[in-house]
């Protein structure tokens, strides 16, 4: 790809990055927490690469991934071809870059320029211990309801957030539901009417 992002956030952000890849024209990178203020920062305002919509913000949880046959990452797509005929190999390349054991979460953010027609994934790899990133809310206002609702579900904490309660649970819900390890038949409190 000509106007390929990549080598230019690898020369600019050099200690920032931990992995990159390319794959079918969708470039992604992932970086490390400290440095994602900078680097969106940068998306956004450099006329070179004008970032100028958040198409997404969510998070993954890696707590099993890999440990059973359900969850392990593939490389190859079912095919819809019939038995008898085979489908083009697609060697998509998967790597973290980190360790599942050591960086449970991954907060994983989606950037559009609508000035050159272009898509980003950022990826940004969190330890259990300390699951905290900055908030991008100040750099597009959509980050708000985006990292509310990562934190209602995963309990990702975004510092600087003007307002980080939950947004589809209620406020005496006790965990976080997207956790892979909250428990399928817990009780929550019941809460009734206030009047």
């Amino acid at each position: 790809m000509a106007n390929a992002l990549i080598p230019t956030i690898q020369a600019r952000f050099a200690q920032q990055l931990i992995h990159t890849h390319s794959y079918l024209g969708q470039e992604t990178v992932v970086i490390q927490r400290e440095g994602l203020l900078e680097i969106a920062r940068y998306l956004k305002d450099d006329p070179a690469t004008a970032f100028d919509f958040l198409k997404d913000l969510t998070c993954v949880d890696y707590l099993r991934f890999g440990r059973t046959p359900r969850s392990a990452p593939t490389l190859k797509t079912p095919s819809p071809l019939p038995y008898y005929m085979s489908s083009k190999a697609a060697g998509e390349p998967w790597a973290r870059g980190v360790a599942n054991e050591e960086y449970r979460f991954e907060v994983v953010c989606h950037f559009f320029s609508s000035a050159h027609l272009r898509r980003l994934r950022v990826k940004v790899p969190l330890k259990a211990a300390d699951p905290e990133v900055d908030t991008l809310s100040n750099l597009w206002k959509g980050a708000n309801w985006f990292e509310r609702e990562v934190w209602d579900m995963f309990g990702i904490r975004f510092k600087g957030h003007p307002d980080l309660r939950r947004i589809l649970l209620y406020e005496e819900f006790q965990g976080h539901l997207l956790r892979n390890d909250y428990p399928a038949n817990k009780r929550q409190p019941l809460i009734g009417p206030t009047y």
